[in-house]
């Protein structure tokens, strides 16, 4: 199984697609969703963790309570996206917000910047954050029902 998570942290949400999951695996997004609880006791710098209340949108890959052999695909919302409505407008906006610059010791800045050749280094900032980590969580709830299925696949049991 592989993974593939998109979208910023004060963005309108992240994204998570799981790859290699295989059909017939019962799949509960209230597991995922206290797996997205537990996540937000740990520590934390911000306000963030008691803003956000993270719940996983299952929005591909599953039918019926189980998967069906496709990607799955995972939507978390981002309740405070619509104070960063600005910041992180996807459209040019005709006065752009003042550039970040100042580089956080310890954090992918530097790394991102040089590698993307960014000036403005939010675009780092809003993609490696603790925030993104709500999306690896969901993709870790989804191999956990994996591990926790004892089985290879919906059809594996069919043809025994």
């Amino acid at each position: 199984m592989r993974f593939l998570t998109a979208g910023e942290s004060h963005g309108p949400g992240l994204t998570v697609i799981v790859d290699g999951v295989p059909a017939g695996l019962p799949l509960d997004g209230a597991a995922i969703d206290a797996d997205l609880r537990r996540r937000q006791l740990g520590y934390g710098r911000g306000a963030r963790q008691r803003i956000e209340r993270d719940g996983a949108r299952i929005s591909g890959g599953l039918r019926q309570g189980r998967t069906t052999g496709a990607p799955v695909a995972l939507w978390i919302a981002n309740r405070d996206a619509v104070n960063w409505d600005r910041v992180m407008s996807v459209t040019a906006i005709p006065e752009p917000p003042d550039a970040v610059t100042r580089l956080r010791p310890g954090h992918a800045d530097l790394a991102g910047a040089l590698k993307y050749g960014h000036e403005d280094v939010r675009d780092v900032i809003e993609r490696a954050s603790a925030r993104e980590t709500a999306a690896r969580v969901a993709a870790g709830g989804v191999a956990k029902a994996r591990l926790g299925s004892g089985r290879d696949s919906y059809w594996s049991t069919k043809l025994r």
